[in-house]
């Protein structure tokens, strides 16, 4: 089968296809960030993604790659509450997928050369949109049945939170035991055959029970030690911004979503780690600010320096996004993702957290052509 990859980023659809067990390849990707392609040609060859702006690309040139399976994790920036003038379907960032979904999509199935199955990820929010009413109305008026989850990756025993909303589709007369047609409300929390056809994250009904999450792997099991020079927090951001960051320990079994702004923003673009468990978070974090306040020392920030605090690696969101094993996974380390020369660290945050969590996405591709 062949597949085709829009808005492929650094190939984490690409990379969750070839670990499921679908028979299928990536044959093109399309995506506007040259670094990504970069990243990209440099872990599946050259010659597969490509530059370019997917609203030009047109429904007789992709009838011509003869691909079945589409692949699509459009831009999150118009769906994100984090941004707080996301327009949805009015943002521009919007309008490529949308010529797909509304012009492409039907002028291909005119000749009934659309694709037989579909997976579509994005941000959580994304569900209320207007534009996946449209990508829901437009699926089933062209024929397809589809199922729609919103999963995150503590589902799958991986410690982060990032919520993320997905979408399979395939044309009649395939079907899922579970099927959606618009209008029917609510999105499936698991997979099924994965546990019950609901989930609730416990810790939203109690923030104090650190229980809820023993079925998922310490943060510990994806961390190298010897990044912490590489990954210091400069103390201008710790002075003026220390107070808001989401803080965590090797111990702990969360982080918040990653966002392409990790290390240059503070509020909800990533958690920190503080790598030593020994001290208190919040005392010390009092003795500092009270040391700020009275002007006692300009450098009450070397107060701080006694939690050990750092930002993780992109070699370690990489571990907790899946793109590499982490040494607790039980399969041998997988080291084979690589960053081509002259990618600069900065990049490197924005390209993952552009990215997917390949465990997930493997799992619902799986789920995609396990169903009958």
């Amino acid at each position: 089968m062949k597949a085709l990859e829009f808005y492929s980023g650094i190939g984490g659809l690409h990379l969750a296809l070839s670990r499921s067990n679908v028979l299928a390849s990536v044959t093109r990707a399309f995506d506007w960030d040259q670094n990504a392609c970069d990243v990209y040609s440099a872990n599946f060859g050259p010659g597969i993604a490509t530059r370019m702006d997917i609203s030009t690309l047109t429904a007789s040139y992709l009838r011509s790659l003869e691909a079945t399976l589409w692949l699509l994790s459009p831009a999150c920036q118009p769906y994100t509450v984090l941004n707080p003038s996301a327009k949805g379907e009015l943002d521009s960032r919007a309008a490529s997928f949308l010529h797909l979904v509304q012009d492409v999509l039907p002028e291909l199935a005119r000749d009934n050369a659309h694709p037989t199955h579909f997976l579509v990820e994005n941000v959580g929010g994304f569900e209320i949109s207007a534009t996946r009413w449209i990508l829901v109305t437009t699926l089933h008026t062209l024929g397809y049945n589809i199922s729609e989850f919103l999963l995150t990756p503590l589902q799958f025993g991986i410690p982060n939170s990032r919520l993320r909303y997905y979408l399979l589709a395939k044309r009649t007369p395939l079907a899922f035991r579970y099927l959606k047609t618009p209008g029917d409300g609510g999105a499936l929390r698991l997979i099924p055959g994965h546990g019950n056809d609901t989930w609730i994250d416990r810790r939203l009904l109690d923030p104090e029970n650190n229980s809820a999450d023993e079925d998922v792997h310490e943060i510990r099991d994806y961390l190298d030690l010897e990044s912490a020079g590489e990954s210091t927090i400069p103390d201008k951001v710790l002075r003026k911004w220390g107070r808001l960051f989401d803080i965590v320990l090797p111990s702990s079994r969360r982080t918040c979503c990653f966002t392409r702004g990790y290390t240059h923003l503070v509020e909800r673009s990533g958690s920190i780690l503080q790598m030593n468990e020994d001290q208190d978070t919040g005392t010390v974090f009092d003795k500092f600010l009270q040391s700020k306040a009275s002007n006692e020392s300009a450098d009450a920030v070397r107060i701080l320096d006694q939690l050990g605090l750092r930002y993780f690696s992109p070699e370690e969101l990489l571990r907790l996004f899946s793109f590499t094993s982490s040494p607790s996974s039980g399969h041998p380390s997988d080291c084979s993702f690589r960053w081509p020369d002259g990618i600069s660290r900065k990049t490197k945050y924005r390209l993952i957290g552009n990215s997917v969590n390949v465990k997930v996405v493997e799992e619902l591709i799986s789920y995609l052509f396990r169903e009958p």
